[in-house]
Protein backbone atom coordinates (compact mmCIF):
# COMPACT_ATOMS: atom_id res chain seq x y z
CA UNK A 1 0.00 0.00 0.00
CA UNK A 2 1.34 3.41 -1.02
CA UNK A 3 0.99 5.55 2.12
CA UNK A 4 2.28 8.66 0.34
CA UNK A 5 -1.22 9.02 -1.17
CA UNK A 6 -2.61 9.50 2.35
CA UNK A 7 -0.45 12.53 3.22
CA UNK A 8 -2.25 15.23 1.19
CA UNK A 9 -5.68 14.15 2.43
CA UNK A 10 -4.34 13.99 5.99
CA UNK A 11 -3.12 17.60 5.76
CA UNK A 12 -6.29 18.83 4.04
CA UNK A 13 -8.66 17.19 6.52
CA UNK A 14 -6.49 18.23 9.46
CA UNK A 15 -6.77 21.90 8.51
CA UNK A 16 -10.44 21.69 7.51
CA UNK A 17 -11.22 19.63 10.59
CA UNK A 18 -9.58 22.11 12.97
CA UNK A 19 -11.66 24.92 11.43
CA UNK A 20 -14.84 22.91 11.97
CA UNK A 21 -13.71 21.97 15.50
CA UNK A 22 -13.24 25.65 16.33
CA UNK A 23 -16.79 26.43 15.24
CA UNK A 24 -18.22 23.48 17.19
CA UNK A 25 -16.17 24.31 20.29
CA UNK A 26 -17.27 27.94 20.31
CA UNK A 27 -20.92 26.92 19.90
CA UNK A 28 -20.63 24.46 22.81
CA UNK A 29 -19.05 27.17 24.98
CA UNK A 30 -21.84 29.62 24.13
CA UNK A 31 -24.55 27.07 24.93
CA UNK A 32 -22.81 26.21 28.21
CA UNK A 33 -22.65 29.87 29.16
CA UNK A 34 -26.33 30.36 28.29
CA UNK A 35 -27.26 27.19 30.24
CA UNK A 36 -28.78 25.67 27.12
CA UNK A 37 -27.18 22.23 27.36
CA UNK A 38 -30.42 20.72 26.04
CA UNK A 39 -29.39 21.97 22.60
CA UNK A 40 -26.17 19.94 22.62
CA UNK A 41 -27.88 17.08 20.81
CA UNK A 42 -28.64 19.42 17.91
CA UNK A 43 -24.92 20.20 17.63
CA UNK A 44 -24.11 16.49 17.44
CA UNK A 45 -26.92 15.96 14.93
CA UNK A 46 -25.53 18.77 12.76
CA UNK A 47 -22.04 17.23 12.83
CA UNK A 48 -23.34 13.74 12.00
CA UNK A 49 -25.66 14.91 9.21
CA UNK A 50 -22.97 17.09 7.60
CA UNK A 51 -20.45 14.24 7.71
CA UNK A 52 -22.93 11.86 6.05
CA UNK A 53 -23.84 14.47 3.41
CA UNK A 54 -20.14 15.06 2.58
CA UNK A 55 -19.56 11.31 2.28
CA UNK A 56 -22.57 10.92 -0.04
CA UNK A 57 -21.34 13.74 -2.31
CA UNK A 58 -17.88 12.16 -2.52
CA UNK A 59 -19.40 8.74 -3.20
CA UNK A 60 -21.62 10.08 -6.01
CA UNK A 61 -18.69 11.87 -7.65
CA UNK A 62 -16.57 8.72 -7.44
CA UNK A 63 -19.41 6.62 -8.88
CA UNK A 64 -19.60 9.09 -11.76
CA UNK A 65 -15.91 8.56 -12.55
CA UNK A 66 -16.21 4.78 -12.20
CA UNK A 67 -19.24 4.80 -14.48
CA UNK A 68 -17.33 6.64 -17.18
CA UNK A 69 -14.37 4.30 -16.72
CA UNK A 70 -16.49 1.19 -17.34
CA UNK A 71 -18.76 2.73 -19.96
CA UNK A 72 -18.77 1.22 -23.46
CA UNK A 73 -19.39 4.61 -25.03
CA UNK A 74 -16.63 5.32 -27.51
CA UNK A 75 -16.05 8.79 -26.08
CA UNK A 76 -16.17 7.66 -22.42
CA UNK A 77 -12.36 8.04 -21.96
CA UNK A 78 -12.62 11.64 -23.17
CA UNK A 79 -15.54 12.43 -20.85
CA UNK A 80 -13.76 10.79 -17.91
CA UNK A 81 -10.69 12.99 -18.32
CA UNK A 82 -12.84 16.12 -18.75
CA UNK A 83 -14.87 15.17 -15.66
CA UNK A 84 -11.72 14.77 -13.57
CA UNK A 85 -10.38 18.06 -14.92
CA UNK A 86 -13.65 19.76 -13.92
CA UNK A 87 -13.41 18.33 -10.41
CA UNK A 88 -9.84 19.60 -10.20
CA UNK A 89 -10.89 23.11 -11.22
CA UNK A 90 -13.73 23.07 -8.66
CA UNK A 91 -11.35 21.85 -5.93
CA UNK A 92 -8.83 24.57 -6.81
CA UNK A 93 -11.51 27.28 -6.65
CA UNK A 94 -13.10 26.02 -3.41
CA UNK A 95 -9.87 25.45 -1.51
CA UNK A 96 -8.30 28.71 -2.69
CA UNK A 97 -11.38 30.72 -1.73
CA UNK A 98 -11.60 28.98 1.65
CA UNK A 99 -7.94 29.60 2.39
CA UNK A 100 -8.02 33.32 1.61
CA UNK A 101 -11.47 33.95 3.16
CA UNK A 102 -10.69 32.06 6.36
CA UNK A 103 -7.39 33.86 6.78
CA UNK A 104 -9.13 37.23 6.51
CA UNK A 105 -12.00 36.27 8.83
CA UNK A 106 -10.03 34.30 11.43
CA UNK A 107 -9.65 37.21 13.84
CA UNK A 108 -13.43 37.75 13.83
CA UNK A 109 -14.49 34.10 13.90
CA UNK A 110 -15.25 33.86 17.61
CA UNK A 111 -17.29 37.08 17.73
CA UNK A 112 -19.20 36.16 14.58
CA UNK A 113 -20.15 32.69 15.82
CA UNK A 114 -21.10 33.98 19.27
CA UNK A 115 -23.36 36.53 17.58
CA UNK A 116 -24.98 33.78 15.49
CA UNK A 117 -25.58 31.60 18.56
CA UNK A 118 -27.12 34.48 20.53
CA UNK A 119 -29.36 35.26 17.58
CA UNK A 120 -30.38 31.58 17.38
CA UNK A 121 -31.16 31.37 21.10
CA UNK A 122 -33.38 34.42 20.74
CA UNK A 123 -35.66 32.56 18.33
CA UNK A 124 -37.22 30.42 21.07
CA UNK A 125 -38.97 27.53 19.28
CA UNK A 126 -36.64 27.80 16.29
CA UNK A 127 -33.44 27.83 18.35
CA UNK A 128 -32.77 24.12 17.87
CA UNK A 129 -33.10 24.36 14.08
CA UNK A 130 -30.92 27.48 13.99
CA UNK A 131 -28.14 25.76 15.98
CA UNK A 132 -28.40 22.67 13.79
CA UNK A 133 -28.18 24.80 10.62
CA UNK A 134 -25.16 26.72 11.93
CA UNK A 135 -23.24 23.52 12.70
CA UNK A 136 -24.36 21.71 9.54
CA UNK A 137 -23.25 24.54 7.24
CA UNK A 138 -19.88 24.93 8.99
CA UNK A 139 -19.05 21.21 8.96
CA UNK A 140 -20.54 20.46 5.53
CA UNK A 141 -18.54 23.30 3.96
CA UNK A 142 -15.29 21.79 5.19
CA UNK A 143 -16.41 18.24 4.38
CA UNK A 144 -17.49 19.15 0.85
CA UNK A 145 -14.13 20.75 0.08
CA UNK A 146 -12.36 17.65 1.35
CA UNK A 147 -14.61 15.27 -0.60
CA UNK A 148 -14.11 17.14 -3.88
CA UNK A 149 -10.34 17.26 -3.30
CA UNK A 150 -10.09 13.52 -2.62
CA UNK A 151 -12.09 12.58 -5.72
CA UNK A 152 -10.30 15.16 -7.90
CA UNK A 153 -6.77 14.09 -7.01
CA UNK A 154 -6.91 10.39 -6.29
CA UNK A 155 -8.12 7.17 -7.80
CA UNK A 156 -6.00 5.00 -5.52
CA UNK A 157 -8.37 2.91 -3.45
CA UNK A 158 -8.83 3.49 0.24
CA UNK A 159 -5.39 4.91 1.08
CA UNK A 160 -6.42 8.60 0.71
CA UNK A 161 -9.57 7.86 2.73
CA UNK A 162 -7.42 6.50 5.56
CA UNK A 163 -5.41 9.72 5.45
CA UNK A 164 -8.63 11.72 5.68
CA UNK A 165 -9.80 9.70 8.70
CA UNK A 166 -6.45 10.23 10.43
CA UNK A 167 -6.67 13.97 9.75
CA UNK A 168 -10.17 14.17 11.22
CA UNK A 169 -9.07 12.26 14.33
CA UNK A 170 -6.12 14.62 14.82
CA UNK A 171 -8.41 17.63 14.32
CA UNK A 172 -10.80 16.25 16.95
CA UNK A 173 -7.87 15.80 19.36
CA UNK A 174 -6.81 19.42 18.80
CA UNK A 175 -10.39 20.54 19.42
CA UNK A 176 -10.47 18.59 22.70
CA UNK A 177 -7.13 20.09 23.75
CA UNK A 178 -8.44 23.59 23.11
CA UNK A 179 -11.92 23.43 24.60
CA UNK A 180 -12.01 20.54 27.09
CA UNK A 181 -8.53 20.68 28.57
CA UNK A 182 -7.91 24.40 27.91
CA UNK A 183 -4.45 23.81 26.46
CA UNK A 184 -3.09 26.85 24.65
CA UNK A 185 -2.12 26.31 21.00
CA UNK A 186 -0.83 29.05 18.72
CA UNK A 187 -3.57 28.70 16.12
CA UNK A 188 -2.26 31.63 14.10
CA UNK A 189 1.05 29.90 13.44
CA UNK A 190 -0.73 26.58 12.89
CA UNK A 191 -3.03 27.98 10.20
CA UNK A 192 -0.22 29.93 8.54
CA UNK A 193 1.96 26.82 8.24
CA UNK A 194 -0.97 24.70 7.07
CA UNK A 195 -1.93 27.46 4.63
CA UNK A 196 1.46 27.31 2.88
CA UNK A 197 1.24 23.51 2.66
CA UNK A 198 -2.29 23.80 1.31
CA UNK A 199 -1.14 26.25 -1.37
CA UNK A 200 1.54 23.79 -2.45
CA UNK A 201 -0.99 20.96 -2.63
CA UNK A 202 -3.57 23.02 -4.54
CA UNK A 203 -0.92 24.31 -6.97
CA UNK A 204 -0.27 20.65 -7.77
CA UNK A 205 -3.93 20.35 -8.74
CA UNK A 206 -3.32 23.01 -11.39
CA UNK A 207 -0.74 20.79 -13.07
CA UNK A 208 -3.05 17.76 -12.74
CA UNK A 209 -6.02 19.63 -14.24
CA UNK A 210 -3.99 20.52 -17.34
CA UNK A 211 -2.76 16.92 -17.54
CA UNK A 212 -6.37 15.66 -17.61
CA UNK A 213 -7.26 18.22 -20.29
CA UNK A 214 -4.39 17.06 -22.46
CA UNK A 215 -5.27 13.40 -21.81
CA UNK A 216 -8.82 14.13 -23.02
CA UNK A 217 -7.41 15.63 -26.21
CA UNK A 218 -5.12 12.63 -26.72
CA UNK A 219 -8.01 10.20 -26.18
CA UNK A 220 -10.14 12.15 -28.65
CA UNK A 221 -7.30 12.04 -31.16
CA UNK A 222 -6.98 8.28 -30.81
CA UNK A 223 -10.67 7.94 -31.60
CA UNK A 224 -10.31 10.31 -34.54
CA UNK A 225 -6.73 9.74 -35.79
CA UNK A 226 -7.32 11.76 -38.92
CA UNK A 227 -7.15 14.98 -36.88
CA UNK A 228 -3.45 14.65 -36.03
CA UNK A 229 -0.82 11.97 -36.50
CA UNK A 230 1.60 13.31 -33.87
CA UNK A 231 -0.68 14.40 -31.00
CA UNK A 232 0.42 12.67 -27.80
CA UNK A 233 3.15 10.56 -29.41
CA UNK A 234 6.46 10.11 -27.53
CA UNK A 235 7.19 13.36 -25.64
CA UNK A 236 4.62 15.52 -27.40
CA UNK A 237 1.36 16.88 -26.03
CA UNK A 238 -1.83 17.94 -27.76
CA UNK A 239 -2.59 21.18 -25.94
CA UNK A 240 0.24 21.84 -23.49
CA UNK A 241 2.96 23.09 -25.81
CA UNK A 242 6.62 22.01 -25.82
CA UNK A 243 8.20 19.83 -23.16
CA UNK A 244 9.98 21.91 -20.47
CA UNK A 245 11.73 19.06 -18.71
CA UNK A 246 11.88 15.29 -18.64
CA UNK A 247 13.20 13.97 -15.33
CA UNK A 248 11.88 10.44 -15.76
CA UNK A 249 15.42 9.02 -15.53
CA UNK A 250 16.54 11.20 -12.60
CA UNK A 251 13.43 11.61 -10.46
CA UNK A 252 10.59 9.35 -11.69
CA UNK A 253 7.19 10.23 -10.24
CA UNK A 254 6.26 6.59 -9.63
CA UNK A 255 9.16 5.90 -7.25
CA UNK A 256 10.22 7.42 -3.94
CA UNK A 257 10.86 10.32 -3.43
CA UNK A 258 9.25 11.42 -6.69
CA UNK A 259 5.93 9.76 -5.85
CA UNK A 260 5.86 11.64 -2.54
CA UNK A 261 6.46 14.95 -4.31
CA UNK A 262 3.77 14.04 -6.84
CA UNK A 263 1.08 13.20 -4.29
CA UNK A 264 1.88 16.17 -2.06
CA UNK A 265 2.75 18.96 -4.49
CA UNK A 266 1.74 17.76 -7.96
CA UNK A 267 5.30 17.10 -9.15
CA UNK A 268 5.45 15.55 -12.60
CA UNK A 269 8.46 13.98 -14.27
CA UNK A 270 7.38 15.57 -17.56
CA UNK A 271 6.38 19.22 -17.42
CA UNK A 272 4.98 21.11 -20.39
CA UNK A 273 4.93 24.85 -21.07
CA UNK A 274 1.22 25.45 -20.41
CA UNK A 275 1.45 23.57 -17.09
CA UNK A 276 4.41 25.70 -16.02
CA UNK A 277 2.60 28.91 -16.97
CA UNK A 278 -0.56 27.82 -15.11
CA UNK A 279 1.50 26.93 -12.02
CA UNK A 280 3.23 30.34 -11.99
CA UNK A 281 -0.06 32.19 -12.56
CA UNK A 282 -1.62 30.36 -9.61
CA UNK A 283 1.14 31.53 -7.29
CA UNK A 284 1.07 35.07 -8.69
CA UNK A 285 -2.68 35.35 -8.09
CA UNK A 286 -3.87 33.04 -5.30
CA UNK A 287 -0.47 32.88 -3.61
CA UNK A 288 -0.03 36.65 -3.50
CA UNK A 289 -3.63 37.16 -2.28
CA UNK A 290 -3.05 34.67 0.52
CA UNK A 291 0.21 36.17 1.75
CA UNK A 292 -1.28 39.67 1.62
CA UNK A 293 -4.29 38.47 3.63
CA UNK A 294 -1.94 37.42 6.43
CA UNK A 295 -1.08 41.05 7.12
CA UNK A 296 -4.06 43.02 5.84
CA UNK A 297 -6.76 43.58 8.48
CA UNK A 298 -10.39 43.34 7.45
CA UNK A 299 -13.42 44.90 9.06
CA UNK A 300 -16.27 42.65 10.10
CA UNK A 301 -19.65 43.91 9.06
CA UNK A 302 -22.18 43.58 11.83
CA UNK A 303 -25.90 43.45 11.40
CA UNK A 304 -28.03 44.85 14.19
CA UNK A 305 -30.52 42.38 15.64
CA UNK A 306 -34.12 43.43 15.15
Amino acid sequence: MDWSAALPTFLITLREGVEAALVVGIVFACLQQAEQQKLHRWVYLGIFTAAIASFVVGLLLNLGIQGLQTSENIYAPVFKQLFEMGLGVIAIAMLSWMLIWMTKQARFLKAEIEGSVKSALGQDSKAAWAIFSLIFIAVFREGLETAVFIVAKFQEGWTPVLGAIAGLIMAAVIGMLLFKWSIRINLRQFFQAMGVLLLLIVSGLVISAFRHLDAAAIAFNHINPSISNTCGLENTSCLLGPLMWDLSEILPDRQFPGILLKTLFGYTQKLYLVQAIGYLLFWLTVGSLYFRSLHKPTQLKTVANP
